[in-house]
């Protein structure tokens, strides 16, 4: 794992904030990063229906004096995605897409969201989060639609190592719970784009009472992301249909599973204890069925 994201994934998170005429240039470098790296500028600017001097900003936006420079650092990173197969499975889903493309589609934008993220992941970030987490005497956890069900994984998880943790289908519920915070609660908002106004405004009311804001996000320069205290960022590429938040989705449940194996390594006894209680607990429930 490294500090730094990957140019491509540094692009792709921040597309949602740049001007149209910008994001157009981005949108061109995701979709093929490698091919864009061999693209002179004239040619980058006329499929992005824009200007060189819009490509320029572009590069400026991502910390780049100008397009050479640009075309250095996609080069450099040497992606696989330039092979054949890969590259044919990068889009989204079409209308004349067959059943097997339709797949392959899904499994390439779900497998490199789960290895971005975890490729990208901040481990100063990740450390201190667990360290508050440990620390705390309750942890708040908000997400609304897919990422609720995101939220609920993660309240699940937490709850069989013996964590009280709190995680809510009704918005109303959550906002009741977050007045309820102080500074010994940790409080996680999951929202792919950041903004998510119940999940923002969540977040900051326990944030108000004193609780740690923890933000998982795919967008930096979010609302959400802004007002948090730390942000864990993933790396999601979404296909055609985003209202299914499907690379969404998983890219928050790999920062989830981050977060729960490290907390559980850090109260390694504690929750060893809590997994084989609550093991046999439910194995008796499972041995009663049965019978």
């Amino acid at each position: 794992m490294t500090e730094e994201a990957a140019l491509s994934v540094r692009i792709r998170r921040g597309l949602p904030d740049l001007q149209p005429a910008i994001r157009r240039v981005g949108e061109i470098i995701v979709a093929d990063p490698n091919r864009a790296a061999a693209m002179p500028i004239t040619e980058l600017a006329r499929a992005a229906q824009t200007s060189e001097t819009t490509v320029i900003r572009f590069c400026r936006a991502f910390g780049y004096p100008g397009y050479p420079q640009l075309r250095l650092a996609l080069a450099a990173e040497g992606r696989p995605d330039s092979d054949e197969n890969s590259v044919a499975y990068q889009g989204g889903i079409l209308p004349e897409d067959d059943i097997d493309s339709v797949v392959k589609k899904i499994a390439y934008a779900d497998v490199t969201s789960v290895s971005d993220t975890a490729n990208s992941l901040s481990l100063e970030t990740l450390s201190e989060v667990v360290a508050r987490v440990v620390r705390a005497n309750r942890i708040e956890i908000y997400g609304v639609g897919a990422s609720a069900l995101v939220a609920a994984d993660f309240q699940g998880k937490l709850h069989r190592i013996g964590l009280t943790a709190f995680s809510y289908a009704d918005p109303h519920g959550a906002a009741v719970s977050a007045a309820l915070a102080n500074e010994q609660t940790v409080a996680f908002g999951f929202s792919h784009s950041g903004r998510t106004s119940e999940t923002c405004t969540l977040l900051q009311l326990a944030q108000e009472r004193g609780a740690t804001a923890v933000a998982i996000t795919n967008s930096p320069l979010s609302p959400l992301a802004e007002l948090a205290d730390l942000t864990l960022l993933t790396a999601a590429r979404e296909t055609t249909f985003r209202a299914g938040a499907t690379s969404s989705r998983l890219a928050q449940l790999t920062v989830v599973d981050c977060l729960f194996v490290a907390i559980a390594q850090q109260t390694f006894d504690r929750s060893i204890d809590a997994l084989e209680a609550t093991l046999a607990a439910v194995g008796r429930l499972r041995s009663q069925g049965e019978s």
